[in-house]
Order: C-alpha cells, then sequence, then structure tokens
C-alpha cells in the first residue's frame, strides 16, 4: 500500500466531509457572496484546519473568484488543497539524523497521545531498513508502558533498557545512552513519562532526563519529538503550546488521524508553532506510522483521490 493509500484511508471522513459541504455551499447558490465563503471557512474550522490557516484558504479564494480564476467546486478543492501544502512545506524537513554516532530521539508528550507506540512504530520503520534501534524505557511510573515497550522490542528485534518500576528514569536514561554509545547502535528511542505541564515534579524529571543525555552526548537529543493525538482536533494545539515551551520539541507526530472527520489539525499545528511534521500514525499495524507527505496528506483530505 503506497504512502497516499494509507493517509486516503486514514483520512476518508475527513475527505467526505469536506467534499460534501463544499459542493453543497457552492451548488446551492447562483452567486457566491460572502456568506458563502464565511460558510465555507466554517467547515473548514470544523474539519479542524484551524481559524488561520481556513481563513487564509478562503481569503485566497475570494481573490481568485473575483477575478474570474474559479470555475466550481474541483477549483475550489484545488485551491485549498495548494494553500494547505504550502503551509505545510514550508517548515517540512526529514528527521535528523546523528552521522557520528547514534542518533538520540526523545519523545515526548501526554499520556494516551501515542508516544510508546510511537516510537516502538519507528523502531519497526527503521529496523527494516537495517538500521540498529535501540529503546529506553524512562516512562518509569507506568509499568504497562515498560511492558508495551519490551513488547516492541521483541517484535523489532531491538534491546529495551528498562528497570523497575518507580526507577529512576533519569538513571535509565543514563544507562541507555552509555549502552547506545557502547554498542556502536545507529538509533536510540527514548520513551519518558506522559506529563502536563502543572505536573511540576513530572517537569522535573524531564528536565534531569535532558541534562543527563547531554552530559553523555552534548549535542543530544537530536530530535525531541512531541506526539499529538489528531483526533482531539484544535484541543491538541493547547498540548502542544505547553510541551513545545517546556520540553524543547523540534519536531511532532501527529497520531490517531485514522477514523476521525477532523484530520486538518496538521495545517493548525504547523500554521501555530511552524515546527515540521516527521510522522503520521493513521492506524494500529506496525506500519501504519508513516513519514509525513505534505502532498499526500492534502491530497487525501481534499479530493481522497489521485
Amino acid at each position: 500500500m503506497s504512502f497516499f493509500d494509507v493517509f486516503k484511508k486514514g483520512l476518508q471522513k475527513t475527505a467526505t466531509s469536506i467534499s460534501r459541504t463544499v459542493t453543497g455551499i457552492f451548488t446551492e447558490v447562483k452567486k457566491w457572496d460572502e456568506a458563502t465563503f464565511k460558510a465555507l471557512e466554517a467547515e473548514l474550522v470544523a474539519s479542524d484546519l484551524g481559524i488561520n490557516a481556513a481563513k487564509k484558504i478562503v481569503d485566497d479564494l475570494r481573490d481568485k473568484y473575483e477575478r474570474g480564476l474559479l470555475n466550481g467546486t474541483q477549483d475550489i478543492l484545488q485551491v485549498a488543497r495548494d494553500n494547505m501544502v504550502a503551509m505545510l512545506k514550508e517548515g517540512s524537513r526529514p528527521l535528523r539524523f546523528n552521522p557520528d554516532g547514534p542518533t538520540i530521539i526523545l519523545m515526548v508528550g501526554v499520556n494516551g497521545s501515542g508516544k510508546t507506540t510511537t516510537a516502538g512504530k519507528m523502531a519497526y520503520l527503521w529496523n527494516k531498513q537495517g538500521k540498529k534501534v535501540m529503546l529506553a524505557a524512562c516512562d518509569t511510573f507506568r509499568a504497562a508502558a515498560v511492558e508495551q515497550l519490551k513488547l516492541w522490542g521483541e517484535r523489532t528485534s531491538s534491546t529495551v533498557i528498562a528497570a523497575k518500576t518507580g526507577a529512576d528514569s533519569a538513571s535509565v536514561a543514563y544507562d541507555a545512552v552509555s549502552a547506545a554509545i557502547a554498542r556502536n547502535v545507529d538509533i536510540l528511542i527514548i520513551d519518558t513519562a506522559g506529563r502536563q505541564q502543572n505536573q511540576k515534579w513530572l517537569m522535573d524529571e524531564l528536565a534531569k532526563i535532558l541534562r543527563i543525555i547531554k552530559k553523555l552526548a552534548p549535542e543530544a537529543p537530536h530530535e525531541t519529538l512531541l506526539t499529538i493525538d489528531a483526533s482531539i482536533g484544535t484541543n491538541a494545539i493547547s498540548q502542544a503550546r505547553e510541551f513545545a515551551s517546556v520540553s524543547g520539541a523540534s519536531a511532532l507526530v501527529l497520531t490517531k488521524l485514522d477514523g476521525t472527520g477532523k484530520g486538518g489539525a496538521a495545517a493548525a499545528i504547523q500554521e501555530e508553532f511552524h515546527l515540521p511534521v516527521l510522522f503520521a500514525g493513521l492506524g494500529e499495524a506496525p506500519d501504519d506510522l508513516k513519514e509525513f507527505s505534505a502532498e499526500d496528506y492534502c491530497d487525501a483530505i481534499f479530493f481522497g483521490e489521485k
């Protein structure tokens, strides 16, 4: 299954909602007026593209309509798609790999955002590419998280560095970074405890983990990936705002894009933070984590087909 096919499957509800609404709005009126464009903007916001992204798209559509450059629903969807691609590509880049040793990736995000699952899926992706991956279970507060990561380790033939429940998570991080350097692994993925910004002791724990990592590898972490549950829509922005400031997040992973009618969250989040989206999770299977493609994502949302 191609990347686009996975996006198409995961974003089908969003695509259907937008297409039906746009068709309904613009075929029921003979002259497109301000109310018509306001209705479209409201629909885009409802699909969680975010107010800023929706306004940009509608402003461009209004301008092109007034200049006689729009001829129907397909033109509208194409302009919206092109605008959204431009927004998402503005901050796009590949993941930063370390050419001189282990690439150290720190996973952060609230409980339930798919952080541990994403860590496992990334190990699966890179293991298939022939890379030597190590996982560190630094969410020592939840036994289930440690066990989940150990299962991913077995599934992906990845070494897992872990300790008993309640152990010092920074000590686990120290052991993991030391082992990754000594064993010459390609990628170390460090899973941390889900946390909210107002949980100061957890934030202090994260700061301690960061200090330990930098003590052993001053240039690390090479990426701090913030996982965001896209199925909760624009509520994800408040999560991202908190975490971006306290964790030094360098990029985003959008999870749970499948099965939601509000799959446009990538635009809203990117418009707000200008952080690149590196991966998207579109299902439960190990290979349902894909490197993010703005073109495939936007094609799936606005057309559902190529």
